[in-house]
């Protein structure tokens, strides 16, 4: 069973002559372990598609089933529960607290959740050893690279154990040589630890990691592929035009 699946996804803002569709009946299903990288022009519905899926928005039709469960027939305090203990959220820009070093920050979804504050400090540090950060615990985010910051980043995502990981252009901001780090951990975090991952990039290179690339124009699909290594999915970019 898919981790996460839409049908006809659709999201319209305003009204009447002032309707805008930002994603248009998307039909996509990611299953566990998977390594999904959605591409397209800007404005073409990707952060949108995340913003649904991630609750953080609600559908103007269609749905978005998590888990097995339509996230359209859940409460507001059940959607809330859902985002923070099966989707671990990672962003371009970070969102780390800057008074908090990077075992609490890794800690915080644990302890908003009512888990003991040493409990929670312990399981952020097994996840900061995981990403290669163990030594840098005590290190408060302006101490730290952009590639240091995003790991911690990853680390929280992945902290409450969750089944999907919902990444928009996570190596937006970095370097890259910090990218390509990036996207080999994220590709760990598929393979090794079995969680589905769905991520906007603009970058081929990073694309290339993933299992499968969709492809969106004008708030649709317009083509869904399965690659294996870098040359597959440039000629899936250039069967779509974006190479």
């Amino acid at each position: 069973m898919p981790i996460v699946e839409t049908k006809g996804l659709t999201r319209v803002y305003g009204e009447g002559s002032n309707a805008v569709t930002a994603l248009d009946a998307v039909d996509l299903a990611v299953e566990p372990g998977e390594f999904v990288a959605v591409m397209g022009p800007s404005g073409c519905g990707k952060s949108t598609l995340l913003n649904l899926i991630g609750g953080l928005d609600a559908p103007t039709s269609g749905s978005v089933v998590i888990d097995g469960r339509d996230i359209a027939h859940m409460s507001e305090a059940e959607v809330t529960a859902l985002r923070r203990r099966r989707i671990g959220f990672v962003f371009q820009f970070f969102n780390l607290i800057p008074v908090l070093d990077a075992a609490e920050n890794v800690a915080l979804p644990l302890v908003l959740d009512g888990v003991k504050a040493a409990e929670a400090k312990a399981t952020a540090i097994e996840w900061l050893a995981r990403v290669g950060l163990q030594d840098l615990a005590g290190r408060k985010p302006d101490e730290l690279s952009g590639g240091q910051q995003q790991r911690v980043a990853i680390a929280r995502a992945l902290v409450t154990d969750p089944a999907l990981i919902l990444a928009d252009e996570p190596t937006g901001n970095l370097d890259s040589r910090s990218s390509d780090d990036i996207a080999r951990l994220l590709k760990e975090v598929s393979v090794t630890w079995g969680r589905a991952i769905l991520m906007v990039t603009h970058d081929p290179r990073i694309a290339a990691h993933a299992d499968r690339i969709v492809f969106m124009r004008d708030g649709r699909v317009v083509d869904d592929t399965r690659i294996a290594g870098a040359q597959e999915a440039r000629d899936a970019m250039e069967k779509v035009g974006l190479l």
